[in-house]
């Protein structure tokens, strides 16, 4: 390995270390700043502003599928994510791969 090859390696990890320590500090500090508070989803606050806005509103729109407990949804929900982290770490990987060997010929 040449030393441009390890210095570029070296602030590979450097940087990957920073951008796991700014994941965790936003995730840490708001849990710190507001200890106790309820941090709900957009969806309940948009339902009851609008209800607020016009109390006879009726939603034109209904779920096709209604997962039978808040387990169930949550799971399906991480399941999503993950698949969706999946589909983008591969794209990534691969698309560094076809770069590093465009680099070597």
């Amino acid at each position: 390995m040449t030393t441009h090859e390890t210095k570029k390696k070296g602030n590979s990890t450097k940087l990957t270390v920073i951008l796991m320590l700014l994941v965790l500090a936003i995730v840490i500090v708001p849990q710190v700043i507001k200890s106790g508070a309820e941090f709900g989803g957009s969806d309940d606050q948009a339902e009851s502003v609008i209800t607020e806005m016009d109390p006879n509103y009726k939603p034109w729109f209904s779920s096709i599928f209604e997962p039978a407990s808040g387990e169930i949804e949550s799971l399906l929900f991480a399941s999503q994510a993950a698949l969706g982290a999946g589909i983008v770490g591969y794209y990534i990987g691969v698309t560094r791969t076809k770069h590093k060997i465009k680099e070597e010929k």
